[in-house]
């Protein structure tokens, strides 16, 4: 279906940041990269749907996962088959692992991290506390895996959070269900190779250390009602969207927020929210991230809608995602969700003159 209610809804020229915008919609078969007038000016078709976002490399290429039909049943944002695709649409590379899930990155030596499931050991099943009582997967209990490969698949790093012991310090969250532990959804690499990642059933945020694979930073706050899109700004502090309540749809607040934290502090420096609080809200996906020009660019992803906030909080662009799931599909049926967005300036490296050196240029 459409809503008349959706493209461009507002833009102020004079302070939103000029650049391109870059999305897959969920239960969809293309990423797409729109310009500042809302259309679409460059899209790649995928062999399957999203699994569960695309991003431009400085290449210009765009690396990517879809969802593969094998591996684990009903645990959220599968994918599957990791893409490299040339900007034309050319395959350049692939590669499958059915226990991939939620996020991938291309590392700086050319190798790739991503997320995978692993079941846990029967033993450590037994230490992980609290969750939903009964609510097991059949297979057990799925637990998190970090990976980073060569080209060729070769494994040459891997961190599992069943060997981390200070893992086990942080109890899930006592509404979720403890068919996974410990659902992360978020993973980067820093300047120094260790690896920031969040936790979502846990509330927690770390970095592990690349070398000795134990945490070197932890923050856990569960007034933030989860969390998605936690990511480390140039000046070091971290940003993140918290979403308010916990993957059941259900927690402390009754709004979404966008935070920027000091990781040295833990105080919270920044914030954005709704006015009133659940005009603003989006209880699972959507992320955020700080534009050059100090504005931060939003995703409120289960409503498919994009803005940009001044440091003050004002709402200078707005975009609602006119592409919709029009055929029958488990979750995403008559919506337009969206896992996460990118945005990239006209002179970007990733870029690199393949658009119009004017995003507003209809």
């Amino acid at each position: 279906m459409t809503n008349a209610n959706t493209g461009l809804i507002q833009a102020d020229r004079d302070r939103a940041t000029s650049g391109y915008r870059m999305f897959s919609p969920l239960g969809l078969k293309q990423t797409l990269i729109i310009n500042m007038q809302g259309e679409v000016v460059h899209a790649w078709d995928l062999p399957y749907e999203p699994g569960n976002y695309g991003y431009l490399l400085p290449s210009g290429n765009m690396l990517s996962a879809v969802r593969t039909p094998d591996g684990p049943k009903g645990l959220p944002a599968k994918g599957g088959l990791l893409q490299e695709w040339d900007w034309n649409g050319n395959l350049l590379w692939e590669f499958q692992d059915d226990l991939q899930h939620h996020d991938f990155r291309r590392c700086k030596n050319g190798n790739t991290l991503y997320l995978r499931w692993e079941l846990l050991q029967k033993e450590n099943e037994k230490r992980v506390q609290s969750g939903l009582e009964g609510t097991e997967h059949s297979d057990g209990i799925w637990g998190d895996v970090i990976r980073e490969i060569e080209a060729d698949g070769t494994v040459v790093w891997e961190w599992r959070a069943e060997d981390c012991e200070e893992m086990y310090n942080f109890p899930l969250n006592p509404m979720c269900p403890r068919h996974e532990w410990c659902h992360a959804n978020c993973i980067s690499q820093l300047d120094n190779g260790d690896i920031l990642i969040n936790f979502r059933y846990n509330h927690l945020m770390a970095i592990i250390d690349y070398k000795t694979k134990k945490f070197r930073w932890t923050f856990c706050d569960y007034s933030y009602g989860q969390q998605h899109s936690v990511y480390m700004l140039e000046n070091g502090n971290i940003l993140f969207f918290a979403n308010g309540a916990n993957v059941l749809g259900s927690g402390p607040e009754a709004g979404s927020r966008v935070v920027e934290l000091n990781p040295e502090t833990k105080q919270q420096l920044w914030q954005y929210a709704g006015s009133p609080r659940f005009s603003f809200f989006s209880w699972f996906i959507s992320n955020a991230f700080r534009l050059s020009t100090g504005n931060t660019s939003i995703l409120e992803g289960i409503k498919g809608k994009i803005f940009e906030v001044t440091p003050e909080g004002d709402t200078i662009w707005e975009y609602i995602s006119p592409h919709f799931v029009t055929e029958p599909h488990p979750m995403y049926t008559g919506g337009n969700a969206i896992f996460r967005h990118y945005f990239y300036n006209p002179d970007s490296i990733e870029i690199a003159g393949r658009l119009a050196a004017d995003p507003w240029q209809s």
